[in-house]
């Protein structure tokens, strides 16, 4: 018998565990996607875009539409969908497991800073004029107007509409993975001093990282948020032998 599984996605994981059980004919998979962005990657199984309404929205879908397994492969700080989905699967019974990429770790020459939200951030980048590189989601943005004597060089998925209220601010659009060699590139033609950024994990914006290492430049990480504790791995193919061996029936 078929099951259907419900990923909450919007991560690189999710669409590539999405690619994966698309050919699996045990599976019937949908991806639901919070419409943030307003040109998502191409998705090889159906999406639904939106939100559900909280938890209890979330958990009458799973339960109108016979889900037999919710996956979270939310981003590592979307913290209030993964609260919604571990709320949802406890009030409907639907067994849930996370997919969470491991964060980053301090390596030996790293400089970084680690704070705990955007406006912290902002202190950390200090009151003397520098240029900073920010890549954050365009609606986390809008503190760095309290600190207008910075440069700004900013990088976003989508355009940044409307611009920040500063007077220096470039803004670039594109979506990773992103190379060491030419993360490095980027900062040194920018005069980079200072990269503000999450601690997303992962090898597709670990560029800058790397390359903030290798040029000596500060890095401002703003920590995860808590999650909720429930079952979870850490990448595509420990997702694919849990479906294998899943622990709790599927519906």
């Amino acid at each position: 018998m078929q099951r259907s599984i419900l990923i909450l996605g919007g991560t690189a994981e999710a669409r590539a565990l999405a690619g994966k059980l698309a050919s699996d004919p045990r599976f019937a998979v949908e991806l639901s996607l919070a419409g943030r962005t307003r040109a998502p990657a191409e998705q090889p199984v159906p999406v639904r875009v939106g939100g559900f309404g909280g938890a209890e929205g979330l958990a009458a879908y799973l339960t109108q539409k016979d889900i037999s397994i919710l996956i979270d492969a939310t981003h590592p700080y979307a913290a209030q969908i993964s609260r919604n989905g571990a709320k949802a699967a406890e009030i409907s019974g639907v067994p849930l497991v996370a997919l969470r990429r491991s964060a980053w770790v301090r390596q030996l020459g790293d400089r970084w800073i680690e704070v705990d939200s955007v406006t912290d951030a902002v202190n950390a980048l200090g009151e003397v004029p520098r240029k900073a590189f920010l890549t954050l989601g365009r609606q986390e943005l809008l503190p760095f107007e309290a600190a207008p004597q910075h440069h700004y060089l900013v990088r976003s998925v989508d355009p940044v509409e409307p611009p920040l209220s500063v007077p220096n601010a470039v803004y670039l659009t594109a979506r990773g993975p992103f190379e060491q060699a030419d993360e490095a590139r980027l900062l040194q033609d920018h005069g980079i001093e200072a990269i503000v950024a999450k601690n997303s994990g992962g090898l597709a914006s670990y560029g800058k990282i790397a390359a903030a290492r290798e040029l000596g430049i500060d890095v401002v990480l703003i920590r995860r948020p808590d999650l909720p504790d429930v079952p979870s791995v850490e990448t595509v193919e420990e997702m694919l032998a849990w479906l294998d061996h899943a622990p709790v029936p599927l519906k």
